[in-house]
């Protein structure tokens, strides 16, 4: 069928198939999809090209950039500088080493690009599997398993080669989308830029997105622009200060992704039943999620343990960026518009939570929040930064639904050791004489 239609000789309507697959339909972009199925049928090689999906984006984001006056990134720079003076007075955690950025959506998309693609690996890597195993599961029962492996080798390369095509454009489709939504570097709450020759986490602002960010706020757009500053910083700051939480965030995250598969019995009954002229019912179950099933017990486990680190990264930002924006006058009516926004997400990023089965939404910040402003309160801001020099100390999901043990121990100076820790302490505090002795 695949051959057929990109030989032209078939009457499925090129646009149609671009719709089901999540692209916009303009002749540039089925013209493109077009050229790209029929590369991944002579394509001899096998995996994901996120070249890809990285020129997709690229081309996206381009369509609505526009570049920002001087007299605007000279504002920028500035509200930086300021936003920098401000977090020292409310932060013992050190300034970045590395200037802020000032990036347009085309930049933000190639600096950004390598995450997102390690996001959605497993998820393209399950597609391409399921394709190949619902293939293998149609054997004929006069066919002979060896003969059958012959037959379907190439036509599981090829469908792994057009799956994996399709699943790119996708992802380029969203990123080039975020890019025109997100407002800094650290907007979507995880870490997306990493700063060079190892200086840790790198601060950005998109000016062109900030402008769209202020536009019927009815609030200067100096006061926001210095708002966002702060907040961008601070996200960083705590970044380039606690450098294992980049990993640890990843990490969970990629826990969480590598568990997802393909209903396998879902995509039989689609092919099955596909009309090529009509394909709403295949874009429906692409876009509704309902190829991924529900989550596995390691993969609500991963969840938590990730909505929980990111709602203690927000609302640790929250708070030291209230306090340190106090002297603006809109600070509390940007915060909230800001937190608002965080929470509902816009189209691109509801798209990428549709296609990878994950939202990066953090649920409890507003809970997370109030955690760190008691801390603040109770113990100040020094000893409530130390709490991210280890991930042992960081505060858990139990201590944001009640700060009060975690106040007690910090104000009666207690450490708060991990297992093995624990377990070291129990062995050289044991007085028992019962253990074996050297001879």
């Amino acid at each position: 069928m695949l051959r057929d239609f990109l030989a032209g000789n078939t009457n499925i309507d090129p646009a149609k198939l671009a719709g089901a697959a999540g692209l916009p339909n303009d002749p540039e972009m089925v013209a493109q999809l077009i050229a790209q199925l029929q590369n991944a049928l002579q394509n001899s090689g096998d995996g994901i090209n996120w070249g890809l999906a990285l020129e997709q984006a690229k081309g996206i984001a381009g369509r609505g950039t526009v570049v920002s006056l001087p007299a605007e990134r000279s504002q920028l720079e500035q509200a930086f500088h300021v936003a920098s003076l401000w977090l020292d007075d409310v932060t013992s955690i050190s300034p970045l080493t590395e200037a802020p950025k000032l990036m347009s959506r085309q930049e933000w998309v190639t600096a950004t690009m390598p995450v997102w693609t390690l996001l959605a690996e497993p998820v393209a890597g399950s597609i391409a599997n399921s394709l190949t195993d619902v293939l293998s599961e149609q054997a004929p029962g006069d066919t002979s398993p060896e003969e059958y492996d012959e037959m379907i080798a190439g036509a599981s390369k090829l469908m792994r080669n057009v799956g994996g095509t399709l699943f790119a454009m996708q992802l380029g489709q969203v990123v080039g989308q975020l890019a025109s939504e997100v407002v800094s570097g650290g907007d979507i709450g995880i870490p997306l830029l990493d700063g060079s020759a190892g200086t840790g986490q790198q601060a950005a602002i998109l000016p062109q997105n900030v402008l769209g960010f202020s536009t019927g706020l009815d609030i200067p757009v100096d006061q926001v622009q210095l708002y966002l500053a702060v907040r961008e910083l601070a996200h960083a700051r705590l970044f380039r200060h606690a450098k294992w939480l980049r990993l640890q965030l990843l990490t969970s995250i990629t826990e969480f992704a590598q568990g997802i598969h393909i209903d396998t019995a879902r995509l039989e009954e689609l092919a099955s039943d596909f009309d090529p002229n009509n394909p709403e019912e295949l874009r429906e179950a692409m876009t509704s999620g309902a190829l991924i099933p529900p989550k596995s017990d390691d993969q609500l486990a991963a969840l938590g343990r990730l909505e929980t680190m990111l709602a203690l990264v927000e609302g640790w930002v929250d708070v030291v960026t209230a306090e340190a924006t106090k002297r603006l006058p809109s600070s509390a009516a940007i915060a909230e518009t800001v937190r608002r926004r965080r929470a509902s997400g816009g189209p691109a990023e509801s798209a990428f939570a549709t296609l990878v089965g994950l939202e990066l939404r953090p649920r409890r910040l507003r809970e997370a929040a109030a955690m760190w402003q008691a801390i603040t309160d109770a113990v100040g801001p020094e000893k409530r930064d130390a709490l991210w020099s280890h991930p042992d100390l960081v505060p858990t999901g139990d201590d944001v639904d009640d700060p009060g043990p975690l106040i007690a121990r910090i104000t009666a100076g207690e450490p708060v050791p991990d297992d093995i820790d624990q377990a070291i302490e129990d062995l050289l505090n044991d007085d028992t004489t019962d253990r074996p002795h050297e001879q």
